[in-house]
């Protein structure tokens, strides 16, 4: 995988409003268009991933379907523009696309959005849980009620809801892959209400991975570190630095973690399950 790492170490100033587009982040992110080669590990299953349009979503997406899968996406209405691009790569990889605008913060919207998946897949062998709502506040105080209800709607109660609307369609063999982050492990300070639904995210995982367990459905989460996604200047007040303190001195492109979702539902992690897989630039997840 030839991956663009060198435009990402010196990032310039820049600032978007939220939910943020990909085409205008300077550099572009890698999501794989052309580096990623897939090797038909996927092939035959059918996929969903939630904020698909862009980032680590996007990524995700198109790895899914260079491996073989046919691929629906969620995303808000507002991100049709990405949502498009994503479809493109996901048909130039001769591949079924399904694209499902809607928001997902509502039990209603999940129920209708598995629906909608399974009717047009025919079902549904993996799901990744990837959409997420970050906004950085210096303070608890400045975290009002309705960026506190946004964010655990977004991250925690759609991941609740989504698979608990899914489950009845899943089958032996199948994999639920939710998105946490390092924040998990490592929070920043101005990240208190994003950094707390990420810890959820992980007990989720466990917890479900054991319950699930005698049904041969395998639950597992990736945990990014700082990749460089639209969420960035759409919440950070300076991304020029961004990613510099990781180990490896840089951030991350979006296909660099899609690689740890294609892992985790292939074969390949068949006794893979309950795990948390880190893909931080060698900042540390224990």
């Amino acid at each position: 995988m030839n991956v663009d790492t060198e435009s990402i170490k010196h990032l310039p100033e820049q600032q978007q409003e939220w939910p943020g587009r990909t085409d205008d982040l300077q550099p572009v992110p890698d999501h794989g268009e052309t580096s990623y080669t897939g090797r038909g590990r996927l092939e035959g299953k059918r996929a969903l991933v939630t904020g698909g349009d862009s980032g680590i979503g996007r990524a995700t997406a198109i790895a899914f379907a260079k491996e073989g899968a046919d691929v629906a996406i969620a995303y808000l209405p507002q991100e049709q523009d990405d949502a498009e691009e994503t479809r493109r790569h996901i048909e130039a990889a001769g591949r079924r696309a399904v694209l499902v605008p809607c928001d997902q913060r509502t039990d209603e919207a999940n129920a209708e959005l598995a629906r909608t998946v399974v009717e047009q897949l025919g079902g549904v062998d993996v799901l990744v849980n990837n959409s997420g709502f970050q906004m950085a506040q210096e303070s608890l105080a400045d975290i009002d009620d309705a960026q506190l209800r946004q964010t655990f709607e977004t991250n925690i109660f759609a991941m609740f809801n989504l698979t608990r609307a899914l489950l009845p369609h899943l089958g032996e063999g199948a994999s639920i892959i939710n998105c946490s982050s390092i924040q998990a492990f490592d929070p920043s300070e101005t990240l208190l209400d994003y950094a707390s639904t990420k810890a959820a995210i992980n007990n989720f995982t466990v917890n479900l991975a054991a319950q699930l367990g005698e049904r041969g459905i395998r639950v597992n989460a990736v945990a990014p570190g700082p990749i460089w996604t639209p969420l960035q200047p759409a919440t950070k007040p300076s991304v020029k630095d961004f990613g510099m303190d990781a180990p490896l001195g840089r951030p991350g492109q979006p296909i660099e973690v899609a690689t740890a979702f294609v892992y985790l539902a292939s074969d390949e992690a068949s006794y893979v399950s309950g795990t948390v897989l880190g893909v931080t630039g060698g900042k540390p997840v224990f």
